[in-house]
């Protein structure tokens, strides 16, 4: 159920209009229908190994430890959207995704303790996300500057 709201509240926020047509982008860059499908199904592995590492923790405290590491996730995941897309600004996004994809490795490296299965299904999060933040970059080096008036 989460992985669904953190979807439909990404799709809710990102308005792909004229702005981002217009930029330039690199020649790996998926079709714009793909990310979609691609965030709901990775969302939801996520959401999957959060469920087991729940399940599998021990003590309130290791249940706790796997809030904080989900809540934090999700607070970069959200921040990302509306940096590079309401405030048009990719390159403070190219910042911002160091933050998520740091947070998505720190699952793939804590989860373990709790549950290796739950690991292995965020581990195509993190490696989604380090083929995003490599489309930011390629977009902010093929369309700098940002923020000009």
């Amino acid at each position: 159920m989460a992985a669904l709201l953190l979807s439909a509240a990404g799709g809710l926020t990102t308005q792909i209009g004229p702005w981002y047509r217009s930029l330039r982008k690199p020649r790996l860059q998926p079709p714009d229908w793909l990310f979609g499908p691609v965030w709901t199904l990775i969302l939801g592995m996520a959401a999957w190994a959060g469920v087991l590492a729940w399940e599998a923790a021990a003590t309130p405290g290791a249940r706790t430890r796997i809030i904080v590491l989900f809540a934090v996730n999700a607070f970069f995941h959200f921040l990302w959207t509306p940096i590079y897309f309401r405030l048009r600004r990719p390159d403070w996004a190219l910042i911002e995704v160091t933050f998520l994809w740091s947070s998505c490795l720190a699952m793939v490296l804590v989860l373990p303790e709790f549950s290796r299965t739950a690991a292995l299904f965020v581990a195509p999060y993190l490696a989604w996300v380090t083929f995003a933040a490599w489309l930011n970059y390629e977009i902010v080096r093929l369309n700098r500057p940002f923020g000009a008036a």
